[in-house]
């Protein structure tokens, strides 16, 4: 008799069938000696029942890890080559606006945005080594039997691997999902993965309030937050609006390899390179924005500088109750704004409105009390839960074919981004902490 009070009955009944293929072929095929492949060996940790997942998050740890700290040194040179063609911009334009426009506009705009490209192909440096070597197959095998329990498809897991780099991409791969609700599932939830256009926000905040030596474990939590709570939402829409089991999951295990240079680095490109269109594109275009929304009235302004009047902290100063509870200012709510065309204009829309080169944004923040470790903790909870891209918002009404779902989609998360926030905020005060 089979058990199935513990167990889902599809996962008893594959485990059943593959143990009696186990058992047919021992009974037909013999293999010489009884020496263990290196595939074995590796499988063997790998894939354990009980340290693969403990496995899987101290790697997922290690890539932050990596990505902080090797990414150091090159921020701080774009760093230092920004600021320097600033000075230049206002040294030698002797027009104020148009000093104000290539300096405040253009280089600490776009500056402060493309000083996190190097964090950002780090991260993609790494998760293509673990793609190339034959982990990440392996990382899908591992969660398939939690993700089935907490009613996820195994094959959701690409996609939100997938959601790491961009969940544009990330969303357009629950086309392998079979089962049309296990696909709606996963598209509901793939906003929750953080993508990378939320790792300059990440960078920005963990590294100013938290410092160096913490910012790599506090950016790893955020990652670690997005994936619980879309399990838990997932746990909740298969409960709801998607009652029903999970389809099987079949997954054939590539040969693990040794990821060459040549195509390590060609992925990393391929994914990084998105970055880079988009900070020419539309975050090129929302700083321009800001710029012109934060200097003018032109009279408004004091060498650049934000005053009350300017359109910018009009703007602010009417969405700034919202966010106020939580302790953050008009400049936040600006942010937050502009960061639903691209989480990255976040930060260029700071150093603009601080008048601040990207060397200098992180201690500002700091020095003129915007965040505290608190406050700047649940504002990076907030931007990874918040309405995701636009662009993100036009795939899913694309894949789901209706806008209905877009639009809850987004309603959701703002609520969920709320509550998460507001959850650690009123936490952290019961602790006494500010």
């Amino acid at each position: 008799m089979i058990d199935s009070t513990n167990e889902e009955m599809a996962v008893v009944l594959a485990e059943m069938r593959y143990k009696a293929i186990s058992d047919l072929l021992a009974s037909v095929l013999s293999k010489k000696g009884g020496r263990w492949t290196y595939t074995d060996m590796f499988d063997h940790v790998f894939l354990h029942k009980s340290l693969g997942i403990p496995i899987f998050l101290a790697l997922l740890w290690a890539v932050f890890q990596f990505t902080f700290s090797l990414s150091e040194p090159f921020m701080a040179m774009i760093e230092i080559a920004f600021g320097w063609l600033g000075g230049l911009a206002e040294i030698g334009i002797s027009n104020p606006h148009i000093a104000s426009f290539v300096s405040g506009g253009i280089v600490d705009g776009l500056g402060s945005v493309l000083v996190f490209v190097p964090p950002i192909f780090m991260l993609f440096f790494a998760l293509s080594i673990l793609e190339d070597s034959g982990y990440l197959a392996r990382a899908a095998f591992v969660m398939d039997r939690l993700m089935y329990k907490l009613g996820l498809h195994g094959r959701s897991f690409i996609p939100m691997m997938m959601g790491f780099g961009c969940n544009i991409p990330a969303i357009m791969a629950t086309r392998s999902i079979d089962n049309e609700k296990d696909r709606m599932i996963t598209i509901l939830v793939n906003p929750l993965i953080s993508c990378g256009a939320r790792l300059p926000v990440y960078v920005l905040i963990a590294g100013a309030v938290f410092g160096a030596k913490y910012a790599g474990t506090v950016i790893f939590s955020m990652y670690i937050l997005g994936i619980a709570l879309a399990i838990i939402m997932a746990l909740i829409f298969r409960r709801t609006l998607f009652k029903g089991d999970p389809s099987p999951f079949v997954l054939e295990l590539p040969a693990y390899l040794v990821p060459t240079a040549k195509t390590v680095i060609y992925h990393m490109w391929e994914r990084g390179k998105l970055f880079l269109a988009r900070a020419g594109t539309i975050i090129f275009g929302t700083v321009i924005i800001v710029w012109f929304l934060s200097t003018h009235p032109w009279d408004a302004t004091a060498g650049g500088v934000i005053i009350e009047n300017s359109y910018i902290a009009s703007l602010g100063r009417f969405l700034e109750p919202i966010f106020s509870p939580f302790g953050w200012d008009w400049m936040t709510a600006v942010a937050l704004l502009f960061g639903f065309l691209a989480k990255e204009v976040v930060v260029g829309t700071y150093g603009i409105l601080l008048g601040v080169g990207e060397e200098t944004l992180g201690e500002s923040l700091v020095g003129l009390g915007l965040f505290t470790p608190l406050t700047g903790y649940a504002f990076m909870a907030f931007v990874l839960i918040y309405v995701p891209c636009v662009a993100t918002i036009g795939i899913i009404a694309k894949e789901m074919h209706s806008y209905k779902w877009a639009a809850f989609v987004m309603a959701y998360l703002v609520v969920l981004a709320f509550l998460v926030s507001g959850s650690i905020i009123g936490a952290g005060r019961l602790l006494g902490l500010s």
